[in-house]
């Protein structure tokens, strides 16, 4: 909204968010917007996160231009009735051309140097690994169409099996001139045909997310032209758990940086609601993704830090509570020195998986697994000590606003910057499922003045550089002049794994501790590990059979990528190589609406359920018509089970019908 003659006031303007985040989907045309306002869940419009036909839906991420004066005070968002808006993006992949990830290579003696991706291609022959369409531009409402495609990029592996064209996505606007970016379709492939063998370094493979900046140049109605602060999208991987967080999110991550290196200043009042409760959310927001974590934090459990009773004890200050506060803030492990603390990092104590959050850490040695376990920020242990000694207020508990209208014209900035850095996780990163550990470098960031969380981005006439040496090591990559001190098209996703699909297919959980629980995790927040069926669901809350049936069907977790384990499938290799090929067939765990049945007191508020789950998975289950048997909900000589409406809302097979399959080892990676 707009103030009278808002626009004679305004001598700068910035584009919102400041990273933005847009995730790959299968859909030809179909479409969400990611959040636009922090803890909001995205809005997938009918019938969910997949079409009808059971595609992926894309994630578009949307940009907007904010006017400031000149102290800095927002004025105005500018859109298409104030102004000719003309945009650009530059998408572009380096994966190929980038170097092989092993260790973060901010871990000091942890680090591992990193030889080059297709190391056997060398030269001026290394530019054709990378895919880049070159910039587009787009401005006006409602514009979309072939010309705004970024489908012209192309990568040879000089072979003679390429070049091969690789869309990166697409520029749209909406009908106030916004720019929406969308990003690719999911797909990998290998140049020679050969499979995938590797989490992360895959000779002769490439795939179709990207990155890179976001610019705008803003001609107001007096005549004055104004080039935008610029931003950076991001194309990620699809998000398989939506509204769901990370125990650390890469907010979490950011900010911690910024108040340690003087850019931000802290609170200066600790409040409950606002600082300590968000991290116990995610913490029990993850049993729907990890039988452990519901285990552990689940409803009933008296570990449930969002059950209301104990939420009242844990919001006060008093000093009757402080030996529960100072218990469960003993629960959470000492953070290590931060990465970019000055000397050699002292020798890591081994892994604690007693400790909280129960997920694995950046570092591994391929031998033990990890070297030491996730922790939260130097931050949130403060304030996690802080909290414990009774040094905070209860503050306010909000709800959270769903649009961004609903947020003071003042705060939407903000807002907007912050909502995509939340729905990012913020470890482990080995590498990590969006962004990864170059986000947590001095380097990448330009100091808050007087814009917060804004990259270091090259200027348009400058190519991003992607040979630093035959080795890449720590001291060159956190260099003044390494790739960690500037962005530009294709820089933060290069350093992810490629293909996108095997890393998640590798990093599950349980690998190297009892068997009693599968812990810790990786990524389940986006990579499920353990999750509630649509058919254990719609049995929870059948009214008619008796609760602890019921209780047991709201227990029963199944392995999340149990669809793609069946013959060779059940190797390592089959089940990176099935994720490929049917990434867009499983689930994607999203909120349902709790059944009447389980509205009673020690049952959930609110259900992550594994929704659109290709029928090509589930059509044959004989074992799911036993359950129905036992229930007493089909007749002994009845054919085939009634289907609920529930169980049609399910994603249509889009592939030949598999008989049942059967889940991998945890231990195998």
């Amino acid at each position: 909204m707009s103030e009278p003659n808002g626009s004679d006031r305004i001598v700068s303007c910035a584009i919102h968010p400041s990273i933005g985040i847009a995730r790959v989907g299968n859909a030809p045309e179909d479409f969400f917007l990611a959040p636009e306002v922090p803890g909001a869940a995205p809005d997938p419009g009918a019938p969910g996160f997949k079409t009808a036909k059971g595609e992926v839906k894309r994630e578009a991420v949307r940009f907007r231009v904010y006017g400031y004066d000149a102290a800095g005070r927002v004025v105005q968002e500018i859109t298409a009735d104030d102004a000719a808006i003309q945009w650009q993006a530059h998408l572009a992949n380096r994966k190929a051309a980038w170097y092989q990830f092993n260790n973060a290579l901010d871990l000091k003696q942890y680090a591992m140097p990193s030889a080059f991706r297709n190391s056997a291609i060398t030269g001026v022959l290394r530019e054709q690994l990378v895919i880049d369409p070159g910039p587009k531009e787009i401005s006006g409402r409602n514009r979309h169409g072939a010309r705004y495609r970024c489908d012209q990029g192309y990568v040879n592996f000089n072979a003679g099996n390429g070049p091969h064209q690789v869309p990166l996505g697409e520029l749209r606007t909406d009908e106030q001139g916004r720019l929406i970016v969308l990003g690719g379709f999911g797909k990998s492939a290998s140049d020679s045909g050969s499979p995938a063998t590797t989490f992360a370094n895959n000779d002769g493979w490439y795939d179709d997310v990207s990155d890179g900046p976001v610019r705008a140049r803003v001609k107001l109605a007096d005549g004055r032209v104004l080039e935008a602060a610029p931003a950076m999208v991001a194309v990620t991987p699809p998000n398989f758990g939506q509204g769901l967080y990370g125990a650390v999110t890469m907010y979490d991550v950011v900010y911690d940086l910024f108040l340690r290196q003087g850019w931000l200043a802290p609170p200066a009042q600790l409040r409950f609601w606002d600082d300590i409760y968000p991290l116990f959310e995610r913490l029990v927001g993850n049993q729907w993704v990890s039988e452990g974590m519901f285990f552990l934090f689940g409803a009933g459990s008296p570990s449930d830090l969002t059950e209301p009773a104990l939420l009242a004890r844990l919001a006060s200050p008093d000093a009757a509570h402080r030996e529960e506060r100072e218990s469960l803030c003993r629960w959470f492990r000492k953070p290590p020195p931060p990465w970019d603390a000055p000397g050699e990092r002292a020798q890591l104590p081994p892994p604690r998986h007693a400790k909280l959050p129960p997920f694995y850490g950046d570092g591994v040695d391929y031998q033990t697994t990890t070297i030491y376990d996730l922790a939260v920020t130097t931050t949130q242990y403060d304030w996690l000590q802080r909290w414990a000694a009774g040094d905070f207020v209860p503050g306010e508990r909000r709800p959270t606003p769903r649009r961004l209208d609903e947020i003071p014209l003042q705060e939407q900035p903000a807002a907007l910057d912050r909502a995509p850095l939340e729905s990012c996780l913020g470890g482990p990163f080995h590498p990590g499922i969006e962004l990864t550990w170059p986000m947590r470098v001095p380097a990448m960031w330009q100091r808050p003045d007087p814009l917060p969380f804004r990259l270091n981005i090259l200027p348009p006439d400058r190519e991003p550089r992607d040979d630093f040496g035959t080795i890449l090591t720590p001291a060159i990559a956190l260099s003044a002049e390494g790739p960690c001190a500037a962005s530009g098209p294709g820089t933060l996703t290069r350093w992810m794994g490629v293909p996108w699909q095997t890393d998640e297919a590798s990093c599950l959980d349980g690998y190297d501790t009892s068997t009693y629980l599968p812990l810790p995790s990786f990524w389940a927040a986006r990579v499920p590990n353990e999750v509630l069926s649509l058919e254990s669901f719609e049995r929870l809350g059948a009214a008619e059979l008796p609760e602890l049936q019921r209780t047991k069907h709201l227990a029963y977790r199944q392995f999340w990528l149990r669809d793609l384990i069946k013959g060779a499938g059940s190797s390592y290799q089959g089940r990176i190589n099935n994720m490929v090929k049917q990434w867009h067939l499983l689930g994607i765990v999203a909120e349902h609406p709790a059944p009447a049945a389980a509205q009673a007191p020690g049952w959930p508020e609110r259900y992550w359920v594994e929704s659109q789950r290709s029928r090509t998975f589930s059509a044959k289950d004989p074992t799911w018509r036993q359950t129905l048997r036992a229930e007493h909900a089909v007749a002994d000589d009845e054919a085939a089970p009634a289907e609920s409406a529930l169980l049609r809302s399910v994603a249509p097979a889009s592939a030949p019908q598999e008989e049942p399959q059967h889940p991998v080892r945890r231990d195998e990676r």
